[in-house]
C-alpha cells in the first residue's frame, strides 16, 4: 500500500494490510477475475495491462491498469506479487 492508494481510497496502510484484498476492495462483480489475476501472478505467470476495478471506501469507484508481476526470493520461489497501477479512471 503507497502513499497514492491511500490518497486515493481514503484506506491508511494500517487498514489494509493484512486484510484479504479481493473480498475488502473489489467489487462482487468483478472478485473472480481479479481472483483469477493474483493467482495467475502467485503461480508465477506475470499479467499486463489489466482493468482492475476499484471501490473506495466513501464508495467512489475507480478503474487501475494493473501489471501484476510474480515476487521471487533468491531460490527463484514465488513469495508474492508485485503490482503497479494507473489509475485511468476518467479515460472510461
Amino acid at each position: 500500500w503507497n502513499r497514492k492508494a491511500a490518497e486515493m481510497l481514503g484506506y491508511t496502510k494500517l487498514e489494509t494490510v493484512g486484510k484479504n484484498f479481493v473480498e475488502r476492495f473489489i467489487q462482487k462483480e468483478n472478485q473472480n477475475s481479479v481472483a483469477d489475476v493474483l493467482q495467475k501472478a502467485l503461480s508465477g505467470k506475470e499479467t499486463a495491462n489489466f482493468s482492475l476495478p476499484l471501490l473506495s471506501k466513501h464508495g467512489q469507484r475507480y478503474t487501475v491498469l494493473l501489471n501484476a508481476t510474480p515476487r521471487r526470493n533468491a531460490k527463484g520461489d514465488v513469495t508474492g506479487v508485485v503490482g503497479v497501477g494507473q489509475d485511468i479512471t476518467e479515460l472510461n
